[in-house]
């Protein structure tokens, strides 16, 4: 993956992990920005939806890792993701001289959903119907980077909560994207050998599988592979997770350096 202009990447990031990232990360987008290569970012933002929710006094209950979503907590959701959370990000971009925009899947309908398998138990939580990519490609030919809150709508105007890994897994194949970057607070994968701790640098989906079943993924490493192999759908073939505070992270993923752990559907024979 090399970074040549005219390129688009999409970057996958949860929202305290952007906001806790230190700002020679941001220096580093803006500086592939310029060098003509346009990334597009979806965020999450669950602890800071979870204490919005506790400041107003609204209970929530989670179902098999997924937030129970009903009206008075989606007014909370939006009001997070594509209010306080999206615009935290578009200034510190701004910050670095890069060029954002903050926008919602509700906006455009860009990201449209129907309501998830297990909608009785889990409420207004959408699985991704469809991204519409104009939008996205329209605000990177303007030299923007689009900043994503994975809120997503129905043809009747009703929203719905989606999981950011999810909705970036979704922007990126619909974008035709075929490998994306998941910044986290980790350098990787990791794995004990000979006492020592060290980051894989591939595995496969049957491979973190395994090794969450095994114990070797433990804690709260089990979510963010969970969420790092939800990204791989549709044209999507692989993921890789950086650490987001290592110097240059973005641009050595782009130059084809090998770092963080890369998550891939299967071994290539």
């Amino acid at each position: 993956m090399t970074g040549q202009a005219g390129q688009t990447f999409v970057m996958k990031c949860g929202g305290s992990t952007l906001a806790a990232l230190p700002d020679s990360f941001f220096e580093d987008l803006q500086q592939i920005q310029e060098s003509g290569v346009q990334p597009v970012i979806v965020h999450g933002g669950g602890p800071a939806i979870s204490d919005n929710l506790a400041k107003l006094g609204i209970e929530t209950e989670f179902v098999g890792g997924l937030r129970k979503t009903t009206e008075e907590v989606l007014d909370v959701v939006e009001m997070v993701l594509s209010g306080s959370i999206n615009k935290q990000i578009v200034r510190r971009i701004q910050g670095s001289r890069a060029k954002a925009i903050g926008i919602s899947g509700v906006d455009g309908g860009l990201i449209q959903a129907k309501p998830v398998a297990n909608s009785a138990e889990v409420g207004l939580v959408g699985d991704v119907t469809y991204v519409e990519a104009t939008i996205i490609r329209a605000i990177t030919n303007l030299g923007y980077m689009p900043v994503i809150a994975p809120v997503g709508v129905d043809a009747t105007g009703q929203r719905y909560n989606i999981n950011a890994d999810t909705a970036a897994g979704a922007v990126a194949s619909h974008l035709g994207v075929p490998r994306m970057i998941v910044v986290t607070d980790v350098p990787g994968i990791m794995r004990t050998v000979e006492g020592e701790k060290v980051v894989l640098p591939q595995v496969t989906i049957e491979d973190t599988q395994h090794m969450i079943e095994t114990g070797e993924i433990y804690g709260g490493m089990i979510p963010k592979v969970k969420a790092a192999v939800a990204c791989i759908q549709g044209d999507v073939q692989e993921v890789i997770i950086v650490d987001g505070s290592e110097p240059g992270i973005l641009s050595r993923v782009l130059n084809g350096d090998a770092v963080g752990t890369r998550i891939v559907r299967q071994t290539v024979l």
